[in-house]
């Protein structure tokens, strides 16, 4: 079985019209000769924000590693940006797979879901819920078969979300497996963004406004201003400052402390050894273990310089709670998916 091409969408896209001509398959992120071995175990993964790649892209070294496919469903391919390394693919173009994994229960997911009701189903938390039932849950969460989630408070959370009281598996965060070494350089502050504008990949959070102020003031204290971008962030936004041209996680080894929204990479910053400075605006809903990592939270940007000066690293017993187990995530993760959806 094959994607329609129009459907599937690799930075290895344009290599794979070569490869068919010659009598070869992409299977995977490798070539090899279709003949040669059978299909690949195939993972389908549906998530809230149905454009939104990045929450995928930590899991890809650990399939390829296992030969396995991991496809995110799209409901077609205008969000998706040229050389995305998560193989997309839209719900009608599929003819096979092994297993379906909802990352959420907005209406993607559960659209997902009734579309591919044959399809063993797991439940994995890659970002963060509300602690509040999603409307949708009920339809699909008679099928689960596992539920995962990276740490016991986030396990929490995932459960309340769902409306399930089955036991769910802690595995880790995938995007700890590959930590940075932390070596600060002095005056140097991350401000970790999150996103001013909804759009149809995902929604915003409130708070901008005040984080703009606070890299603003301390700035003007003589602070560096590192910033790592939100994947939907408005670029525009932040061009006064540097902007770190690799992810925040692997920029954050670089900063004394961070500032930022709580969001679900902030256990992660805290996980590399960051002190973090959370800003908090009245209404903003986050679950209370983003917060938990928060050597302080401000509300005025006149807060901010004392903040970050005095921010203190997050204690071993904070960050188990808040992120779970560090390293070896992806493959805890996908030793679930194994035992619970796929034969191979």
């Amino acid at each position: 079985m094959k994607f329609d091409d129009r459907s599937l969408v690799t930075r290895r896209s344009l290599l794979g019209g070569a490869l068919s001509a010659a009598g070869l398959t992409v299977l995977g992120g490798t070539a090899a000769r279709a003949a040669d071995r059978p299909r690949a175990p195939r993972v389908l993964i549906a998530t809230n924000e149905p454009w939104g790649t990045y929450h995928v892209a930590p899991l890809l070294s650990e399939a390829r590693r296992l030969g396995w496919e991991v496809v995110q469903l799209v409901p077609d391919l205008s969000g998706i940006k040229p050389g995305d390394p998560v193989p997309v693919a839209t719900p009608d173009r599929i003819s096979e797979a092994d297993l379906l994994v909802v990352t959420g229960a907005g209406d993607w997911p559960a659209d997902c879901a009734a579309r591919l009701p044959r399809l063993p189903m797991i439940a994995s938390s890659l970002a963060y819920q509300l602690p509040v039932e999603a409307p949708r849950a009920a339809e699909f969460r008679g099928r689960l078969r596992a539920i995962t989630a990276s740490s016991p408070a986030e396990a929490k959370v995932f459960d309340d979300y769902l409306g399930t009281r089955h036991p769910i598996t802690v595995v880790g965060s995938p995007q700890t497996d590959a930590l940075p070494r932390y070596a600060p350089e002095p005056g140097t502050v991350l401000v970790v963004t999150s996103v001013t504008k909804s759009s149809q990949t995902g929604g915003s959070a409130p708070g901008t406004e005040l984080l703009l102020a606070a890299a603003e003031r301390l700035a003007q204290a003589g602070k560096h201003i590192l910033v790592g971008l939100h994947p939907r962030e408005d670029r525009s936004l932040w061009e006064r400052y540097e902007i770190s041209s690799v992810p925040t996680v692997q920029a954050s080894a670089r900063a004394e402390a961070a500032i930022g929204i709580p969001g679900t990479v902030f256990p992660v910053v805290a996980a590399v050894g960051v002190p973090l400075v959370g800003c908090t605006d009245p209404r903003l809903q986050i679950p209370g273990y983003l917060v938990s990592v928060c050597s302080h939270t401000i509300t005025d940007a006149d807060e901010a310089v004392t903040a970050v000066t005095q921010a203190k690293p997050a204690s071993r017993e904070v960050l188990y709670e808040a992120v779970g187990p560090i390293g070896g995530s992806a493959r805890r993760l996908l030793k679930v998916w194994r035992k619970a959806g796929i034969r191979v």
